[in-house]
Protein backbone atom coordinates (compact mmCIF):
# COMPACT_ATOMS: atom_id res chain seq x y z
CA UNK A 1 0.00 0.00 0.00
CA UNK A 2 1.35 3.75 -0.98
CA UNK A 3 1.61 6.06 1.85
CA UNK A 4 -0.81 8.18 1.73
CA UNK A 5 -3.91 5.49 1.25
CA UNK A 6 -2.35 4.28 4.07
CA UNK A 7 -2.75 7.44 6.35
CA UNK A 8 -6.52 7.56 4.59
CA UNK A 9 -7.18 3.82 5.28
CA UNK A 10 -5.79 4.28 9.22
CA UNK A 11 -8.80 4.36 11.66
CA UNK A 12 -9.16 4.05 15.56
CA UNK A 13 -10.35 0.46 16.46
CA UNK A 14 -11.70 0.18 19.65
CA UNK A 15 -12.65 -3.53 19.68
CA UNK A 16 -10.35 -6.36 19.56
CA UNK A 17 -10.33 -10.51 19.15
CA UNK A 18 -8.49 -12.72 20.71
CA UNK A 19 -4.62 -12.78 18.73
CA UNK A 20 -1.25 -12.38 20.25
CA UNK A 21 0.64 -9.76 18.48
CA UNK A 22 4.21 -11.44 18.42
CA UNK A 23 7.20 -9.72 20.83
CA UNK A 24 8.89 -9.30 17.25
CA UNK A 25 6.12 -7.20 15.85
CA UNK A 26 5.94 -5.03 19.40
CA UNK A 27 9.54 -4.10 18.85
CA UNK A 28 9.12 -2.95 15.03
CA UNK A 29 6.53 -0.88 16.57
CA UNK A 30 8.10 0.68 18.65
CA UNK A 31 11.30 1.15 16.20
CA UNK A 32 8.54 3.15 14.27
CA UNK A 33 8.09 5.44 17.08
CA UNK A 34 11.72 5.81 17.77
CA UNK A 35 12.79 6.62 14.28
CA UNK A 36 10.39 10.08 14.74
CA UNK A 37 11.86 13.66 14.34
CA UNK A 38 12.45 15.98 17.66
CA UNK A 39 14.37 18.85 18.11
CA UNK A 40 17.83 18.43 18.42
CA UNK A 41 17.52 14.92 18.08
CA UNK A 42 16.80 14.80 21.69
CA UNK A 43 14.16 11.77 21.26
CA UNK A 44 12.02 12.75 24.21
CA UNK A 45 9.80 9.68 24.43
CA UNK A 46 9.66 6.94 26.77
CA UNK A 47 7.65 3.77 26.39
CA UNK A 48 6.01 1.09 28.74
CA UNK A 49 4.52 -2.09 27.34
CA UNK A 50 1.19 -3.77 29.02
CA UNK A 51 -0.32 -6.86 28.74
CA UNK A 52 -2.43 -9.16 31.14
CA UNK A 53 -1.88 -7.76 34.72
CA UNK A 54 -0.87 -4.55 33.83
CA UNK A 55 -3.47 -3.47 31.17
CA UNK A 56 -6.49 -4.43 33.91
CA UNK A 57 -4.78 -2.44 36.18
CA UNK A 58 -3.95 0.45 34.27
CA UNK A 59 -7.88 -0.15 32.84
CA UNK A 60 -9.16 1.00 36.43
CA UNK A 61 -7.48 4.71 36.02
CA UNK A 62 -10.06 5.27 32.50
CA UNK A 63 -14.01 5.81 31.43
CA UNK A 64 -12.72 3.69 28.23
CA UNK A 65 -11.44 0.35 30.35
CA UNK A 66 -13.12 -1.72 28.13
CA UNK A 67 -11.23 -0.57 25.22
CA UNK A 68 -8.20 -1.27 27.53
CA UNK A 69 -9.03 -5.10 28.96
CA UNK A 70 -9.95 -5.72 25.24
CA UNK A 71 -6.84 -4.74 23.50
CA UNK A 72 -3.95 -7.77 23.30
CA UNK A 73 -1.44 -4.94 24.33
CA UNK A 74 -0.95 -1.29 25.83
CA UNK A 75 1.76 1.06 24.69
CA UNK A 76 2.15 3.75 27.49
CA UNK A 77 4.18 6.90 26.25
CA UNK A 78 5.99 9.16 28.20
CA UNK A 79 7.57 12.96 27.88
CA UNK A 80 10.96 12.40 29.59
CA UNK A 81 11.07 15.82 31.16
CA UNK A 82 14.91 15.49 32.02
CA UNK A 83 15.24 14.92 28.01
CA UNK A 84 13.45 17.74 27.30
CA UNK A 85 14.48 21.00 25.53
CA UNK A 86 11.63 22.74 24.30
CA UNK A 87 8.33 21.07 26.16
CA UNK A 88 6.38 22.50 23.69
CA UNK A 89 8.37 21.17 20.41
CA UNK A 90 9.08 18.20 22.47
CA UNK A 91 5.17 17.29 22.50
CA UNK A 92 4.76 17.71 18.94
CA UNK A 93 7.79 15.20 18.91
CA UNK A 94 5.85 12.89 20.61
CA UNK A 95 2.77 12.86 17.96
CA UNK A 96 5.10 12.13 15.57
CA UNK A 97 6.07 9.27 16.89
CA UNK A 98 3.02 8.16 17.87
CA UNK A 99 1.56 8.61 14.76
CA UNK A 100 4.42 6.64 13.21
CA UNK A 101 3.25 3.76 15.81
CA UNK A 102 -0.04 4.19 14.83
CA UNK A 103 0.62 4.00 10.79
CA UNK A 104 3.11 0.89 11.52
CA UNK A 105 0.30 -1.05 13.13
CA UNK A 106 -2.29 -0.40 10.68
CA UNK A 107 0.42 -1.16 7.82
CA UNK A 108 0.70 -4.89 9.95
CA UNK A 109 -3.38 -5.15 9.40
CA UNK A 110 -3.50 -4.63 13.49
CA UNK A 111 -5.57 -1.86 14.80
CA UNK A 112 -5.17 0.74 17.41
CA UNK A 113 -7.15 3.94 19.55
CA UNK A 114 -4.91 6.08 20.81
CA UNK A 115 -6.61 7.43 24.22
CA UNK A 116 -6.08 10.65 25.69
CA UNK A 117 -8.65 10.93 28.39
CA UNK A 118 -6.52 8.58 30.70
CA UNK A 119 -4.25 11.92 31.11
CA UNK A 120 -6.11 12.97 33.28
CA UNK A 121 -4.78 10.13 35.87
CA UNK A 122 -1.59 10.38 34.62
CA UNK A 123 -0.31 11.39 38.29
CA UNK A 124 -1.80 8.29 39.62
CA UNK A 125 -0.11 6.11 36.48
CA UNK A 126 3.16 7.00 37.75
CA UNK A 127 2.19 6.45 41.07
CA UNK A 128 0.98 2.57 40.23
CA UNK A 129 4.09 1.81 38.20
CA UNK A 130 6.54 3.57 40.53
CA UNK A 131 8.13 5.75 38.09
CA UNK A 132 9.94 9.28 38.07
CA UNK A 133 8.14 12.46 38.55
CA UNK A 134 10.36 13.53 35.09
CA UNK A 135 8.35 10.90 33.22
CA UNK A 136 5.10 12.05 32.34
CA UNK A 137 1.80 10.44 30.59
CA UNK A 138 1.22 11.85 27.22
CA UNK A 139 -0.86 8.58 25.61
CA UNK A 140 -2.02 5.25 25.63
CA UNK A 141 -2.36 3.52 22.45
CA UNK A 142 -4.66 0.16 22.64
CA UNK A 143 -3.98 -2.20 19.87
CA UNK A 144 -4.89 -5.76 18.62
CA UNK A 145 -6.69 -7.61 15.83
CA UNK A 146 -9.65 -5.73 14.61
CA UNK A 147 -12.49 -7.56 15.64
CA UNK A 148 -14.60 -5.37 12.95
CA UNK A 149 -13.97 -3.94 9.57
CA UNK A 150 -13.16 -0.48 9.69
CA UNK A 151 -15.42 2.00 8.01
CA UNK A 152 -14.25 4.79 5.76
CA UNK A 153 -13.10 8.42 6.81
CA UNK A 154 -14.84 11.35 6.41
CA UNK A 155 -12.57 14.88 6.67
CA UNK A 156 -13.37 18.25 5.90
CA UNK A 157 -12.90 19.17 2.09
CA UNK A 158 -9.13 20.50 1.81
CA UNK A 159 -10.36 23.84 0.51
CA UNK A 160 -11.87 24.88 3.85
CA UNK A 161 -8.54 24.13 5.78
CA UNK A 162 -6.05 26.25 3.43
CA UNK A 163 -5.91 29.80 4.92
CA UNK A 164 -4.80 31.50 2.11
CA UNK A 165 -4.66 30.21 -1.78
CA UNK A 166 -1.25 30.66 -3.74
CA UNK A 167 -1.12 30.38 -7.37
CA UNK A 168 0.43 27.04 -8.30
CA UNK A 169 2.73 26.16 -10.97
CA UNK A 170 0.83 24.39 -13.86
CA UNK A 171 2.21 20.99 -12.88
CA UNK A 172 1.26 21.08 -9.33
CA UNK A 173 -1.94 23.25 -9.25
CA UNK A 174 -4.18 20.29 -9.40
CA UNK A 175 -3.49 19.30 -5.85
CA UNK A 176 -5.43 22.03 -4.97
Amino acid sequence: MDTLNLIKSRRSVRKFTKYVIPRCTIEKILESGRWAPSGLNNQPWRFMVLESGGKDELAEYTKYSQIIKNADKIILVFIDKKASYNYEKDLMAIGACIQNMLLYIHSQKLGACWLGEILNKRDEINKLFKLNDNLQLQAAIAMGKPATHLKQGKRKNLENLILKRYKLQAASHKLL
